[in-house]
């Protein structure tokens, strides 16, 4: 079992990114909510028994029906995308495109709420 230290991650997203971050906590072991200032979060995941399976996901369905999520969860439906089992699910199910997402936590989170960061500028510039 590899452990994440969760509650550093949420100290990085609650200072690094004050400015779209309300607040952020563990619910449990290797999991991590962000809630974001639009109302949507930001969940991280990290599997207990499988090393390195991971999912960074945005949900936003109740905003405006999107979701963003990068995992690595080895989905046959998806084994086209250059990076599989890496991939990323860009505001649905069903549309995925290649994740280049780093495999290192803290790197990760960051490329990851860098990539909201953005897209909450563009949708809501007084965020």
């Amino acid at each position: 079992m590899t452990l994440i230290d969760t509650r550093h991650l949420g100290t990085i997203a609650e200072v690094e990114y004050a400015d779209i971050v309300v607040n952020a906590w563990v619910p449990g072991l290797n999991t991590l909510r962000i809630l974001l200032r639009d109302g949507s979060f930001v969940d991280l995941w990290y599997s207990l028994k499988l090393v390195g399976r991971y999912s960074y996901h945005w949900e936003r369905r109740s905003l405006d029906g999107t979701l963003y999520r990068h995992d690595n969860a080895p989905h046959q439906r998806w084994e086209t995308v250059a990076t599989w089992p890496k991939h990323f699910h860009d505001g649905s199910e069903n549309t995925v495109t290649e994740s280049r997402l780093s495999d290192e936590p803290e790197v990760a989170l960051r490329e990851f709420l860098d990539f909201v960061r953005a897209a909450l500028a563009q949708s809501s510039p007084d965020l």
